[in-house]
């Protein structure tokens, strides 16, 4: 994480701009200055010339201690990543002539994903002649969506595609 950042940012002599535009420790504008002036700037406070803004012209320059900079970037986008949550797709899958016990468990097993706030993809697969009777497959989602109403939404209804019918339900947001 450190060396991303690291690599993000040109600092002191790496800074190749001729003249720079001046940001001094306590945030206050100093000016457009040659680079060697600002170096030595950076170097009177004991810190370190940063640039913050290489695509301005003249490129933006900071003076700041380097090291606590990376430290508050690094802390800032772990905490960023604390707060993503991550939606993943589970699925189930069934047979046109599935059970209604068996059913009955598969749709447990939607309800569960559902209140963990994951999508779930319901495939139901056909072999041999069963394709000839989508209805089948019809009546096997009817029972799905009934029981999940009011706790997950269609977001894509059941589509056939080969020898499959394929449809998303997704958490309904609080």
């Amino acid at each position: 994480m450190q060396k991303d950042l690291k690599s993000k940012y040109r600092v002191n002599e790496k800074i190749r701009a001729k003249e720079v535009r001046l940001i001094g420790p306590d945030g206050k504008q100093i000016g457009i200055v040659p680079l060697s002036e600002a170096l030595r700037i950076a170097e009177d406070y004991g810190l370190d010339l940063v640039e913050v803004a290489p695509t301005a012209n003249p490129p933006v320059c900071k003076i700041m201690d380097f090291g606590e900079f990376l430290y508050h970037e690094a802390k800032k986008a772990k905490e960023a990543k604390k707060k993503q949550t991550v939606i993943e797709v589970k699925e189930i899958k069934l047979s046109p002539k599935t059970d209604k016990h068996d059913l009955e468990v598969k749709i447990k097993h939607i309800l569960r994903f559902l209140e963990d706030n994951n999508k779930v993809k319901i495939r139901v697969v056909f072999k041999g002649r069963e394709l000839a009777h989508p209805e089948l497959a019809d009546r096997v989602f009817t029972a799905i969506f009934q029981a999940i109403e009011g706790k997950g939404q269609v977001e894509m209804p059941p589509k056939l595609e080969g020898r499959q019918m394929i449809a998303i339900v997704s958490p309904i947001k609080k």
